[in-house]
Order: C-alpha cells, then sequence, then structure tokens
C-alpha cells in the first residue's frame, strides 16, 4: 500500500494532504529517504511556518484589541470581552512559549498593535489618538495574568 501511495505523492499531496503525510511520516520512519516527496514537503512546511506565524499576529491583534476596549470603556465590558482576553492570553502563551514564534511576536508587537488600535477604534467610534501612540505592553505582560481583564 505504501509503495502505490508513494508512487502517487504528488497527486496524492492535491487530493489528501492528511493522507500525503501520512505516507511521508512512514517513508520517514523507514528511512526511505529517496522516496520522499521533498517539493511539497518544502511546501507544506513553509505554508505551515506562515500560517503559525500569522495566528500568532491575529491572536496578538484581538487581545491587543480587547484591552484596549475593556481600558478605554470601562461602562461597557462585558463577560465576553474578559474571556476573549482570557482565551487569547491562553493560546498565545501555547503557541509563543519559546523559539521562534515568540521571537516573532516581539519583533511584530508594534505592528500588531497599530493594527489592534485601528480596530480598537472602528468598533469603539474613539479616535485612534485616544490610545496610546506606541504599545504599553511587553509581550511578557501580555501573556501575564496580571493583564486587565482576567481580574477585574
Amino acid at each position: 500500500m505504501l509503495k502505490e501511495a508513494v508512487a502517487v505523492a504528488p497527486d496524492l499531496y492535491e487530493a489528501d494532504e492528511t493522507a500525503w503525510l501520512e505516507a511521508m511520516a512512514d517513508l520517514i520512519r523507514q528511512g526511505r529517504w529517496h522516496d520522499i516527496d521533498y517539493p511539497h514537503l518544502q511546501e507544506f512546511l513553509s505554508d505551515m511556518a506562515r500560517r503559525d506565524r500569522h495566528e500568532v499576529e491575529s491572536r496578538l491583534v484581538v487581545l491587543i484589541m480587547h484591552l484596549l476596549k475593556w481600558l478605554h470603556q470601562p461602562d461597557q465590558r462585558t463577560r465576553g470581552w474578559r474571556a476573549t482576553i482570557i482565551e487569547q492570553r491562553h493560546e498565545l502563551a501555547r503557541l509563543a512559549h519559546g523559539g521562534v514564534l515568540r521571537n516573532h511576536a516581539e519583533a511584530v508587537l508594534a505592528d500588531m498593535y497599530a493594527e489592534a488600535v485601528e480596530r480598537a477604534a472602528g468598533e469603539t467610534g474613539l479616535p485612534a489618538s485616544t490610545f496610546p501612540s506606541a504599545c504599553p505592553y511587553t509581550f511578557e505582560q501580555l501573556l501575564s495574568s496580571d493583564v486587565p481583564g482576567n481580574d477585574e
């Protein structure tokens, strides 16, 4: 069965990515390096890294946007905002607990803050100038349970 899957690995990649991944994992376990579909493996790994970086960026924006709303509209605070803050903090901690994704999060924090300000201004109707011009949090502070919204 595996021999058959290897013969159509490029087609399998397009038809059933999970089956293709399983076939590649089997080839690696067997040490059959010459049968691996390297072009698609490179593409898959690059896409995976891009998706992970994008997820970190997206979660940073949502977390910061909700913190800004929480801090600048205290009379409109909801449990949903608090739940979003907590969820995004936990997911960011899981994704970027160390290594490349943590470094990426720290590197893009200022840009993601600017996007979060734009979104928060759009959702709240407050002018963007209402919010600090630079991110008032370090990445470590964003992951902290002391972040506003977690205990108020």
